[in-house]
């Protein structure tokens, strides 16, 4: 058996386990129909003819389940469990029900080392070149596209239309009609963008081309095929200079020019920059004080770790207007498939907060209801919510307390 795993088998018989049988029989009876007799007068063996003798066991089973379960927790409330218990009917008969309830207690962990870890945070620096992007990048965005008269350049948009022949014959997904292609893309094929360099309104010109031999499409894969092109229209890309009309667009409180615009931008590239340090740097540190971390986890602690990763994967996925289920259906794969990959991020996430809570256990941190309950007034106006609706969201305050507390361990890894 796994480690940490306790089974406890509790046995219902003689007048306790006749009892729930009668009961469930006097609730069935009443909600099924049985030709030529009212609701609930139904003699017992023709019920049982009817629907089964195991429907009847099962829903006796299921009556007594909760308050066995409750006495289990009562008889263990010593034990820290870190999972539900799960449940068996190991035996049901007429005599007797046998039940097996499987408890999971947190495991041992045995830390290393976890201060002074070596670890070092990255300082942030910003180039002149990753602000002369950015702001290349915002000035993008302004961009106009202007009809023009001459003849496609690169960066230029040409409205094309096209269609494609293999050995003469025109192959599927290969034709439209007025596509806006930005030239120098790289969204089409190799060698299809430079051949339309030089082209001009209304004319038209074939252009051979080869497909990749890792082309996702078999038919087509190392093809050479000719696609008939015609330029409609032909757009210059006009990208706003750094004037005063661009800075009213932008509406930016204070930015009336270039210096300030890059000031600002250096600030905001900084900020981002100082944030992603911040990650990295607590993941090294968790990563350096797990190294010497021993623990045997428990199975069902990966599971249900597994189990949450998948339904924040899912609301990310609605959150784009897909459902999990199209997810494996474009991904031809599987829940098992999505767990494989995940089980690795899982395992990590369940050491490290064990190893937190180890830490905050051999640091003795305590937070009083009086502490956490300020605490819970702080992240209330943090996240500009009431404090009943947040302490529901959160999990009350005895999620509060946890959470404090695993911060409190963290901050403990920095010293």
């Amino acid at each position: 058996m796994e480690k940490n795993v306790k089974e406890i088998t509790k046995i219902v018989e003689g007048e306790k386990w006749k009892t729930a049988i009668e009961k469930a029989y006097q609730k069935l009876s009443k909600k099924v129909k049985i030709d030529g007799f009212r609701p609930g007068k139904a003699p017992r063996d023709i019920f049982i003819k009817k629907y089964g003798k195991e429907n009847l066991l099962v829903e006796a089973a299921d009556a007594l389940m909760q308050s066995i379960y409750m006495d289990v927790l009562k008889e263990n409330e010593g034990l820290e469990l870190v999972a539900e218990p799960r449940v068996e009917i190991k035996d049901i008969t007429d005599e007797k029900l046998e039940l097996m309830f499987i408890l999971t207690t947190k495991p041992e962990v045995k830390l290393g080392k976890y201060t002074q870890l070596g670890v070092k945070k990255e300082v942030v620096k910003v180039t002149k070149k990753e602000i002369e992007e950015s702001i290349e990048h915002l000035r993008s965005h302004y961009a106009e596209n202007i009809t023009k008269d001459g003849a496609v350049q690169d960066g230029d948009i040409a409205i094309i239309d096209f269609e494609g022949f293999k050995d003469g014959v025109p192959f599927e997904g290969g034709k439209a009609n007025n596509y806006s292609l930005k030239i120098g893309s790289k969204t089409f094929i190799p060698g299809f963008e430079e051949q339309i360099i030089g082209m001009k309104a209304s004319e038209e010109k074939d252009i051979n081309v080869t497909f990749p031999k890792d082309y996702h499409s078999e038919d087509l894969k190392g093809a050479d095929v000719v696609f008939k092109v015609k330029v409609n229209e032909v757009k210059e890309v006009k990208i706003p200079e750094l004037d005063k009309e661009f800075f009213e667009d932008l509406g930016m409180e204070g930015i009336d020019s270039k210096e300030a615009l890059e000031k600002q931008t250096e600030e905001n590239i900084k900020t981002r920059k100082e944030a992603d340090a911040e990650n990295k740097y607590m993941d090294d540190l968790l990563e350096a004080a797990a190294k010497d971390v021993k623990v045997d986890i428990p199975d069902v602690m990966i599971e249900d770790e597994l189990s949450r990763m998948i339904e924040q994967y899912e609301h990310n996925l609605s959150m784009q207007g897909i459902t999990l289920e199209q997810f494996y259906k474009f991904t031809n794969s599987d829940e098992k498939a999505l767990k494989a990959q995940m089980k690795d991020e899982a395992n990590k996430r369940v050491l490290y907060r064990l190893m937190l809570e180890e830490i905050a256990k051999q640091e003795k941190f305590e937070i009083s209801d009086e502490e956490a309950d300020k605490k819970a007034d702080e992240l209330a106006s943090k996240y500009q919510m009431k404090k009943d609706e947040f302490l529901k969201e959160f999990g009350g305050l005895e999620m509060v307390k946890y959470d404090t507390k695993m911060r409190m361990a963290m901050d403990t890894l920095r010293k």
